[in-house]
């Protein structure tokens, strides 16, 4: 059974983002609201980040990329749908990523689909955005930047 990932509130939403790994084993992430609104500040400027879009789907590559960080070796893994229409950019961004880490990370590894509220990656990633469970982890402006801008 492949690994589910998914986010709760997005991360063009006010409030906190959180996102969720499950299967056998459960990593979490958190993104307070201060560092996610630091993060788009500095993106809109950025030459990378000039649509407003494309910064969110950038920060969402980088979550992923710390979560997926923890995805066993040779796991599949199902990313919920959140940006319909962009998911390959999405993968596209995120494999950039893992592949600086891991070379021969496998890129059939990543698929997109839908994650219903029984699962238990969203259950997960709602009790870390509620603040009823305690992230692994928890991103600050300057995890998210690097990745993108190298500083």
């Amino acid at each position: 059974m492949p690994y589910e990932a998914d986010q709760s509130n997005k991360i063009e939403s006010a409030g906190d983002t959180a996102l969720a790994l499950s299967n056998d084993e459960e990593y979490t992430i958190r993104i307070p609201a201060r560092e996610k609104r630091e993060a788009i500040g500095v993106l809109r400027w950025h030459p990378k980040g000039r649509r407003r879009i494309r910064v969110y789907l950038r920060l969402f590559a980088v979550a992923l990329y710390y979560l997926l960080r923890e995805l066993p070796p040779g796991e599949l893994v199902v990313i919920d749908t959140e940006y319909t229409g962009h998911e390959k950019e999405i993968k596209n961004m995120l494999l950039v990523l893992l592949w600086q880490d891991d070379p021969s990370f496998d890129a059939d590894n990543i698929t997109f689909g839908h994650i219903g509220k029984k699962s238990p990656a969203h259950k997960k990633a709602l009790a870390v955005y509620q603040g009823k469970a305690k992230a692994n982890r928890t991103l600050t402006a300057r995890d998210l930047l690097l990745p993108i801008t190298g500083r």
